[in-house]
């Protein structure tokens, strides 16, 4: 779940990065409530951690930006939900993508933004992925697994 103007806000801020010509993405930092509903509060976007992740036109998230993002999750006392990036057109995982999970635990989410996040992407626009270990994911894109609503707060 996600409050409407943290996903507007997190939306444009993408498109504002990738400028409708490379990747960007972000880690959404939220908590979970007691009926296990994940909640998104906010965006902490890759290029913020890694200055020049974006630089090559994809995400090449090198690694050093880890530690400010944990830094982060303790003095929010947040924790990664799930993960974000833009693709050029449709929302399907790349092979970079499968091989080089940003969270590579089992049950850590990838959300895939068509059109860069130009267009008005709402959640069913998304490609949804559960990573399940072993470079190998579901994708729950289709199936009611994973819904990301957006709410009015």
């Amino acid at each position: 779940r996600c409050g409407s103007s943290v996903w507007t806000a997190g939306m444009a801020e993408l498109a504002r990065r990738g400028g409708g010509r490379r990747e960007s993405g972000a880690f959404l930092l939220g908590d979970e409530d007691a009926l296990g509903v994940r909640n998104i509060r906010r965006f902490v976007f890759y290029d913020d951690l890694e200055s020049d992740c974006l630089s090559s036109g994809a995400v090449v998230f090198e690694g050093h930006g880890y530690g400010p993002l944990w830094k982060e999750c303790r003095c929010s006392n947040l924790r990664v939900i799930a993960d974000v990036h833009t693709h050029p057109y449709l929302p399907y995982q790349s092979h970079l993508d499968r091989r080089h999970p940003m969270i590579a635990l089992a049950g850590h989410v990838a959300l895939i933004v068509p059109e860069f996040a130009l267009g008005n992407s709402g959640p069913k626009d998304l490609g949804i992925y559960e990573y399940i270990g072993a470079h190998k994911w579901h994708d729950r894109t289709r199936s009611g697994f994973f819904e990301l609503k957006t709410v009015s707060k």
